[in-house]
């Protein structure tokens, strides 16, 4: 009896210990930052990217920045310069550490001032937890790719949109068009959100396009050598798609919503580790239009942060769920409220679980005196304590 009062003593204690806390990369500055990346290195440390410059496409001095954060001492390093293509705007970049502990930094170069002309590059390094600056890198390459299916998913997508006319028909049009050109088809496609690895060893990197609004999946089964393609992800509006696995190997892609209202987080399925996928239809999780992401912890537990919003980007949650996404059961707000309605935005979270069980944030930090990258340290009982 003491043993079975010992353990719901533990018990209870866990579940009062609510951990947080959070702090801003860098001082506030004029400088557009946006789109971060955070992983835990091996030795405990944390590697953060982001893209940084006076705007985002058209500006031609964006370039990707990184810091790293010591485990020790809680401390963000000076940012410093992991990738510029001199003339060339470059962003949303992604970090990766693979099963066999190789960091993996992904990024697209903007060739010509459109989301279309993305080429996504990447570079691999073993030896990458240095004090400060970049790591060493030892191969690179770009990711090019030919979507399966592309035409076949488009016209089984467009088919009911025809017959509508006006603008949704019109669109409609050009999606086919655009599917059946080549050169569209294969460029253009760039990263968001974590990739992820498969218990086979096959990395999975989600990617997205804004000439379609649809997702994809790079697809390497030779840890990161060679490339394939999926099938588009398509639906009305879902792109940046953010991958969890489900117990019975089922992946589950939740997108933002950039389509018509109702404006909900797009969700779609693969059951052959991410070749083929169902069409995207609405999730119940809100989205404004912005990027979310959603990771499997480590007791199987799911959780998400996104904008909680149908409009604008000023309230940050994140909410756990406890049955693979059909209902999620707490929430807590990171930044601002949906009743908030200010000049703020807190979006584009970047999420992982270390390996002490701490969950980290990184997320673009947007107020009138300036724009930062934000941190948040919590564990699992933070958020289900609630607001």
């Amino acid at each position: 009896m003491r043993f079975f009062m010992a353990l719901l003593l533990a018990a209870t204690l866990h579940a009062a210990a609510p951990e947080y806390s959070s702090e801003l990369l860098f001082p506030l500055e004029k400088w557009h930052n946006h789109s971060s990346s955070v992983v835990e290195l091996p030795n405990g440390d944390l590697l953060t990217v982001w893209f940084h410059g006076s705007g985002e496409r058209t500006a031609d001095d964006v370039l990707i920045r990184g810091a790293r954060w010591n485990h020790t001492t809680k401390k963000w390093s000076e940012p410093f310069v992991m990738a510029d293509t001199p003339g060339f705007p470059e962003t949303n970049p992604v970090l990766f550490v693979d099963s066999q502990k190789k960091l993996f930094f992904l990024w697209p170069v903007i060739l010509a001032h459109q989301w279309e002309t993305a080429l996504m590059k990447y570079r691999i390094s073993s030896d990458y937890q240095q004090v400060s600056g970049p790591p060493k890198w030892e191969f690179q390459d770009n990711i090019l790719l030919m979507p399966k299916n592309i035409v076949e998913k488009t016209e089984a997508l467009v088919a009911p949109l025809l017959a509508m006319g006006g603008k949704r028909g019109d669109h409609a049009k050009s999606l086919v068009t655009h599917a059946k050109d080549l050169y569209f088809s294969r460029m253009g496609w760039f990263t968001r959100t974590h990739p992820l690895e498969l218990p086979s060893g096959r990395i999975l990197v989600p990617m997205y396009s804004d000439g379609y609004s649809y997702g994809i999946m790079a697809i390497s089964d030779d840890r990161g050598i060679t490339w394939t393609a999926s099938e588009p992800l398509v639906g009305e509006g879902g792109i940046q798609p953010s991958v969890v696995r489900k117990n019975d190997g089922t992946l589950v892609a939740f997108m933002r919503d950039n389509g018509p209202a109702p404006k909900r987080a797009l969700v779609s399925y693969s059951k052959d580790d991410g070749v083929s996928w169902t069409q995207a239809v609405d999730s119940e999780l809100l989205n404004p239009g912005t990027s979310l992401e959603n990771i499997r912890l480590a007791n199987g537990h799911w959780l998400v942060v996104y904008n909680d919003l149908e409009d604008k980007r000023h309230s940050l949650v994140a909410a756990i769920s406890d049955d693979e996404g059909k209902t999620w059961k707490w929430r807590r707000h990171l930044d601002g409220k949906p009743t908030e309605v200010v000049n703020r935005q807190y979006h584009y979270p970047s999420v992982i679980q270390a390996k002490d069980g701490a969950i980290h944030v990184t997320y673009s930090f947007f107020v009138p005196d300036g724009k930062s990258i934000k941190h948040v340290r919590m564990n699992e009982d933070w958020v289900k304590a609630g607001d």
